[in-house]
């Protein structure tokens, strides 16, 4: 599973909060490629620039104990 930090929420403070972890979903077939699919504010998916966001990697236990939140 991937995740990101929010890091511009500028537009968007309702749906995003900054320096935040949010879910990354799986691009679909016509997402522009400088956009990222990402689980928001209202648990449901939606796109928002790259550049918004940095891509981390977790340790695998923070990122069972995220998933498990998520369920």
């Amino acid at each position: 599973m991937t995740f990101a930090i929010c890091l511009d929420n500028e537009g968007y403070e309702a749906s995003l909060e900054l320096r935040k972890i949010y879910q990354v979903l799986p691009a679909e077939g016509n997402d522009p490629k400088d956009y990222i699919r990402i689980v928001d504010e209202s648990g449901e998916d939606y796109l928002y620039t790259r550049e918004s966001f940095e891509l981390i990697e977790l340790p695998q236990r923070t990122e069972r104990k995220l998933l498990a939140t998520l369920r």
